[in-house]
């Protein structure tokens, strides 16, 4: 072999970097390989949820992403519906995604308008301090061979053509829609392809903030006869997104063409510098299978969805946490096989919740929700655009305070959660009611001394103590937990509205901030056999 790693990770997007980040904090070998130089600003997600930023508070690293806002955290996170920059106001949403950096006791950490290459580059920044961590720009997998004792794969180096082998335990595939691995283990995209055809533009536009009336927002929904769009600021100085919808299958612009039906759509006039155009088409496809053996998939390589709704690739850092935490408990030895084989029944449901939303959304987009007339200044004008605020308000409101989706995924039946009786009464929903149902995350609160529960939880297993008397509960996992090598750590919080809110006194909580058991008393070592994947004596 030319090299060894324990894990090989295809891919440096966000999923594939939440992965080598989570191992290497384990110290665990992990070896990136990226295709592509990933520089640039392509036209990718635009919104870090709360739960993605959670994971970067763990990490150390969410005030980084702060500070790597080009608009600044304080920006007014506002959605409006227009006929045209330059035309009429229709409807109205602030304060969407829960980008508002006030404290909210439902989570840890607020939601980010950035774009994805800045996440990326604090992401980079930080996987690169991690000695176990090696990352392999211009290199891509070519094929991959594997038994029950691990995989090699081969990779070819773009500037040379030479040939890599390397030695892994396990593979994770992180490497998008066009995933190679996905091939490589035979696993075929199931769904909807062509909901629709659409446009990003990324283009360059000096004065353009102060050349409309509206206010500043994150996205101008924008309903005419021109192009249907979205558009809204991206960075500094000046860049902003263009997202024509419903575009023609065959559609091609040049640069010229682009910048002209950017003019028309915005009703304004405006200096243009095209800095990137492609079309896309939205789809709903998922994987029918996210593993073969050693070999994982995560992010986009199993799970495409419309970009409504900006779930997509806030799912994939979930992905590569969830799949990379289990994968370390494997090679650190406390792992079963349970363990890494309830990877894929756990997160297919996320995707699958999440998938429901987004073409939910994505059936409202501009092109759906323009109505021949609403630009007119008449009264029926008028009264096409007072329709249209009632129909938006009553169908878009969901797309963009979505926090159930975001933090009220569930891992209910899952293998390795203790159900304690409550699992079949949970249901997901659009709105977050935080629940310590085992399998749902963590509920969270800040504490009196202002921190945050989930800065008590640790990389490992934690028993979250929230009534007095349990000395001798605490006693016997402690010994359970040494006499099965598992990594369990010990918080004593004693708080009555807690334990209200936990529903029991104890609550066993995953690395991931997932509630595996809730209880009162401590039920014996065979909890942690269950929870850590482990056969049962």
């Amino acid at each position: 072999m030319d090299r060894t790693a324990e894990v090989v990770v295809v891919g440096a997007g966000p999923s594939g970097l939440a992965c080598a980040i989570e191992l290497g904090r384990r110290g665990r070998s992990v070896l990136v390989l990226e295709r592509a130089d990933r520089s640039g600003r392509s036209p990718r997600a635009k919104t870090t949820h709360t739960r993605t930023r959670e994971h970067l508070r763990r990490w150390g690293i969410a005030d980084d992403l702060a500070a790597a806002s080009p608009l600044g955290i304080d920006y007014p996170a506002n959605v409006l519906f227009v006929t045209s920059l330059a035309g009429q106001l229709i409807a109205r949403f602030e304060g969407v995604l829960n980008c508002s950096p006030r404290r909210d006791d439902r989570y840890s950490e607020h939601s980010q308008w950035i774009p994805q290459y800045k996440l990326e580059s604090v992401l980079l920044a930080h996987a690169r301090t991690l000695p176990s961590v090696r990352i392999e720009f211009g290199e891509g997998l070519v094929d991959l061979d594997q038994d029950s004792e691990g995989v090699v794969a081969r990779s070819t180096v773009a500037t040379t053509g030479v040939e890599q082998r390397t030695a892994c335990r396990f593979l994770v595939g992180a490497d998008g829609a066009g995933s190679t691995v996905r091939g490589l283990i035979g696993a075929t995209m199931i769904g909807t392809h062509g909901l629709s055809n659409n446009y990003n533009v990324i283009f360059r536009a000096p004065g353009l903030a102060d050349a409309h009336s509206h206010g500043p927002g994150i996205m101008y929904w924008q309903l005419n006869s021109e192009a249907p769009s979205l558009v809204g600021p991206m960075d500094v100085p000046d860049v902003w997104y263009f997202m024509p919808t419903g575009m023609p299958a065959d559609a091609t612009f040049t640069d010229e063409e682009m910048a002209a039906l950017l003019r028309r759509a915005t009703g304004l006039d405006l200096e243009v510098e095209v800095l990137s155009s492609d079309s896309w088409t939205a789809s709903r496809l998922l994987a029918d299978h996210y593993s073969a053996g050693n070999v994982f998939l995560v992010g986009d390589a199993c799970h495409l969805h419309p970009p409504f709704g900006g779930f997509g690739m806030n799912m994939g850092v979930s992905d590569g946490v969830d799949l990379a935490w289990k994968i370390a408990a494997t090679l650190q030895g406390w792992g079963g096989h349970t363990l890494l084989a309830s990877y894929e029944s756990e997160r297919r449901g996320a995707h699958q919740h999440a998938m429901d939303e987004a073409e939910a959304n994505h059936a409202l987009n501009p092109s759906g929700l323009y109505r021949t007339g609403m630009e007119d200044d008449t009264p029926d004008g008028a009264a096409a655009r007072a329709t249209a605020a009632s129909v938006i308000e009553e169908s878009k409101r969901a797309e963009f305070y979505a926090l159930g989706v975001v933090l009220g995924f569930s891992c209910v039946g899952s293998p390795v959660i203790v159900d304690d009786g409550t699992g079949a009464d949970w249901r997901p929903a659009r709105d977050y009611v935080p629940s310590a149902t085992p399998g749902c995350l963590a509920p969270h609160r800040w504490l009196a001394d202002g921190r945050s529960l989930y800065d008590l939880f640790g990389d490992d297993l934690t028993l979250l103590v929230l009534a007095p008397g349990h000395d001798d509960d605490v006693r016997r996992a402690t010994d359970d937990a040494a006499a099965t090598s598992t990594p369990l750590a010990v918080v004593d919080l004693a708080d009555e509205a807690l334990a209200t809110l936990y529903g029991a006194e104890l609550a066993l909580i995953r690395p991931d901030q997932v509630v595996a058991f809730r209880g009162d008393r401590w039920p014996g070592a065979g909890l942690l056999d269950v929870v850590c994947g482990r056969p049962l004596d």
